[in-house]
């Protein structure tokens, strides 16, 4: 699992996600995630090349958000393929981060 950031207007983070979400790509990225979590108050979440999203991973994106939201802030998923989306829904993630598939609706949602 890759992890790469830019930073997009309004102070929003954008986290670009490239690979597996499982075991070892959640203790690639959990650090990561975490600096973030504590860092950043608008951050964005692009699962677009993201492939499989096991148990592990679900923990690795719902500790930041949680973080991140205790701190006054917002993070959103954007654009997840419909195998990753189904996890996330069938796991009831989409109810505490919201799932955008297009970007000017997921950037309006962090402002």
């Amino acid at each position: 699992m890759q992890l790469s950031m830019e930073e997009l207007d309004g102070g929003i983070t954008k986290v670009i996600l490239d690979g597996r979400l499982d075991i070892a790509g959640a203790q690639a990225i959990d650090l990561k995630m975490n600096v973030i979590a504590g860092s950043k108050k608008a951050v964005l979440v692009d699962m677009q090349k993201v492939t499989f999203l096991g148990s592990m991973g679900l923990r690795t994106l719902v500790a930041p958000a949680q973080a991140i939201k205790g701190r006054g802030g917002k993070m959103v998923l954007f654009a997840p393929s419909d195998m990753v989306e189904n996890v996330l829904r069938s796991s009831n993630m989409h109810t505490l981060i919201p799932i955008h598939h297009d970007l000017p609706s997921a950037v309006a949602a962090l402002q």
